[in-house]
């Protein structure tokens, strides 16, 4: 188990200079937001003088694939709610994520609709009282299939790179899983890792 974790999914400023790379960290996406605060995406994309954006390509129940119902603690094919969406950067695909919740959180709220949500989802996960405490994160590299090189807009011989994302409470509880995929070659994945106390 650990804590304190920071990713950034692109290059240091110095190296991103003339390029369409970005420069991110995972931290902002992991905390609800405040109050009347927009989507932690647009808000960081707005912050380095771009657009951030994303369509909700689908969203409902499914059933559950068998990583995911591994991750989830569910048997495979039980239901779940999933939003599949295209994250978008100055208008070009930037990664493509499939995001699972258990039924018991997700069935009958704005999480099983395509409607954009106030504050992003876990702003509203929050709301009904759950509240991610740690994160895991698997990384592998890989081809997209058909589908995704279609929808991300990457090169006939680009990889993609496949992060699994599960996000437990302070019970243990796992509450959602994320699955994305993202053009390997505009992508840095950087990692700080709190010991002990961390610094001061």
């Amino acid at each position: 188990m650990y804590t304190g974790k920071v990713r950034d999914t692109s290059v240091d400023p110095e190296d991103a200079m003339g390029t369409d790379r970005w420069v991110s960290t995972s931290m902002p996406y992991l905390t609800p937001r405040e109050e009347g605060q927009g989507d932690a995406w647009g808000a960081d994309a707005a912050a380095q003088g771009r657009r951030g954006t994303q369509r909700i390509l689908h969203a409902g129940e499914v059933a559950a694939p068998a990583e995911v119902a591994r991750l989830l603690g569910l048997a495979e094919g039980e239901a779940v709610v999933v939003r599949r969406r295209l994250i978008l950067l100055d208008d070009r695909p930037n990664e493509l994520t499939d995001t699972y919740y258990p039924v018991g959180i997700a069935r009958g709220t704005g999480l099983a609709g395509t409607a954009k949500i106030p504050g992003g989802a876990v702003t509203l996960l929050a709301r009904l009282g759950h509240v991610g405490a740690v994160v895991r994160e698997d990384v592998i590299a890989d081809n997209p299939d058909d589908e995704e090189r279609e929808i991300l807009l990457t090169a006939p011989d680009e990889p993609v790179l496949r992060l699994t994302r599960v996000t437990v409470d302070r019970k243990g509880r796992p509450l959602q899983v994320d699955r994305m995929v993202m053009p390997a070659l505009s992508q840095r994945l950087r990692y700080e890792i709190a010991i002990g106390n961390g610094i001061g």
